[in-house]
């Protein structure tokens, strides 16, 4: 199955990092949903509720985002993955991608992270 639903460039504020410069100023990091989804029944449909509404998986991202501050990308995206896999049951696997542009490296560089995938169990 390849059908997709995904949300791409997600900027959020926060203060997540295992440096403490990066608790105290905070940066932005952008989030990529990628979403393993069988559309054909929203496709023939026209209805909402036969698909996964991401403007509900928007906000379920930013809740983390901008939550409370953690150490690792690693452990953002697991509760990402898991509050999807937990609230939408149309969803097969949920891929999570999170980018910091500006860590504290020195070098050149697009952005630093982290991607998983997580099947819904």
């Amino acid at each position: 199955m390849s059908d997709t639903i995904f949300l791409k460039g997600l900027k959020f504020y926060g203060y997540h990092g295992a440096l403490p410069e990066e608790n105290k100023i905070g940066q932005i990091f952008i989030v990529d949903i990628t979403l393993s989804v069988d559309l054909k029944d929203a496709g023939e449909s026209d209805d909402v509720s036969d698909t996964v509404h991401y403007g509900e998986v928007f906000e379920e991202v930013k809740a983390i985002m901008e939550g409370s501050p953690v150490n690792l990308l690693e452990h953002l995206a697991e509760r990402i993955a898991k509050r999807i896999n937990s609230h939408y049951n149309r969803v097969m696997e949920t891929k999570v991608r999170i980018t910091k542009e500006n860590p504290p490296i020195q070098g050149h560089y697009d952005g630093v992270g982290i991607e998983i995938v997580r099947g819904n169990h």
